[in-house]
C-alpha cells in the first residue's frame, strides 16, 4: 500500500477531493461491495484524493461506530492508490476517537468538520482542533470551513496549528479566501474550494487550486476535465463543462439542499451501481418529476 506524506499529499490536495457516498443495504446497514466500483471509476478517471465521512457521505446521519466502519471500508476499496482523507467531527471526544480509527484504517490525513454546535466560541474551535490533532497519531489535518463566522483572526490561528496542511473553503466568499491565503502565505497550505465544480473557477482564480466533488461518484471524468481546464487557465472550457453539469447540481440543491445526496444515490441506482437510500432528514426518494429530470440528464451524458 502506498503511503502519501509530505509533498505528495500536498500536491494531491491541489487536485480534486472526491467525497464518497456511504453505501447502505436493504436493511440500512453499511455494505462495502457497492463502493468498490465507485472508487475504481474515480481512481481510473484521475481523481486525486478520496474522502470518507464527508457530507456526501451522510456523515451526520451515521452513528459513531458506522463512521469508523466507513473509513475502513473506504480504505479497503482505495487500497493506497490515492490519498484517503477521513472526516472527523461532532463532539470533541467522538472526533478524537474517529481520528484514531481513521489512522488505524490507513487514512493519509483527516478532514475536520466545522463544529455545528450552536454555542461555538472562536477560542473553543482552536482548542477543539488542537485536541483532535493530539489524538491523530501524527496525521495531518485539513480544516473544513463552511463559513467564516469565527473571524479571520481565529481562522488564521487554526491555520497556524502545526498539523494543519490545508483548508477546505466552503463559503462563497472568494475575496475573503484571498485575504486568508495572503495572511498565511508563509505556511504554503493547500486551499481547496469546498463548493464543488460550480464555484471552482472563482475560487481557483484567487488561489484554491483544488476543489471538492460529489459528482465523482457518478461521472468522475467530467470533474477531472474541469480541473484540467482550470490548470490550463482555459476558463471558457471550464465554464462550458460546468454549464453542462449544472442541472445535476441544481437538482441536488432542491428542497433546501436536502436532495444533495439523494440525487447522487438515485443516479448511482439508475447506473446499476445501487448504493442504497439516503437517511432522514435527507430527501428520499426523488419525486417523479425530479427522477425524470435526472434520467433525462444522465441519458444525455451517456450519448
Amino acid at each position: 500500500m502506498t503511503t502519501f506524506t509530505g509533498p505528495a499529499l500536498r500536491a494531491a490536495l491541489d487536485g480534486i477531493s472526491g467525497i464518497l457516498v456511504t453505501p447502505f443495504d436493504a436493511q440500512d446497514a453499511i455494505c462495502s461491495a457497492p463502493l468498490q466500483p465507485v472508487v475504481d471509476r474515480a481512481v481510473g478517471a484521475g481523481v486525486h484524493v478520496l474522502v470518507a465521512n464527508g457530507n456526501t457521505s451522510e456523515f451526520y446521519g451515521l452513528q459513531a461506530h458506522e463512521a469508523e466502519r466507513m473509513v475502513h471500508v473506504a480504505a479497503e476499496c482505495v487500497a493506497g492508490r490515492v490519498p484517503l482523507l477521513g472526516g472527523v467531527g461532532r463532539s470533541v471526544h467522538e472526533a478524537r476517537a474517529l481520528a484514531k480509527a481513521s489512522a488505524r484504517a490507513g487514512a493519509a490525513a483527516l478532514m475536520v468538520h466545522q463544529p455545528p454546535d450552536p454555542f461555538v466560541a472562536p477560542r473553543g474551535v482552536v482548542k477543539y482542533v488542537q485536541q483532535i490533532a493530539e489524538a491523530a497519531d501524527g496525521l495531518p489535518l485539513v480544516l473544513y470551513l463552511r463559513n467564516e463566522n469565527i473571524g479571520l483572526a481565529t481562522i488564521e490561528a487554526l491555520c497556524r496549528i502545526p498539523e494543519v496542511i490545508g483548508v477546505k473553503w466552503a463559503s462563497p466568499t472568494p475575496l475573503v479566501l484571498a485575504e486568508m491565503i495572503r495572511r498565511t502565505a508563509d505556511r504554503d497550505l493547500a486551499w481547496v474550494g469546498g463548493l464543488a465544480e460550480v464555484w471552482a473557477p472563482p475560487l481557483y482564480a484567487v488561489g484554491a487550486r483544488g476543489f471538492t466533488s460529489g459528482l465523482i461518484n457518478v461521472f468522475p471524468e467530467r470533474s477531472v476535465a474541469i480541473h484540467s481546464a482550470l490548470e490550463r487557465s482555459d476558463y471558457a472550457q471550464a465554464m462550458r463543462l460546468i454549464g453542462e453539469m449544472l442541472p445535476f447540481e441544481e437538482l441536488r440543491a432542491q428542497e433546501n439542499n436536502g436532495a444533495n445526496v439523494t440525487v447522487v444515490k438515485a443516479a448511482l441506482q439508475w447506473m446499476g451501481n445501487d448504493c442504497g437510500a439516503t437517511r432522514a432528514p435527507s430527501a428520499w426518494p426523488l419525486s417523479g418529476t425530479q427522477q425524470q429530470q435526472l434520467e433525462a440528464l444522465l441519458s444525455g451524458w451517456k450519448q
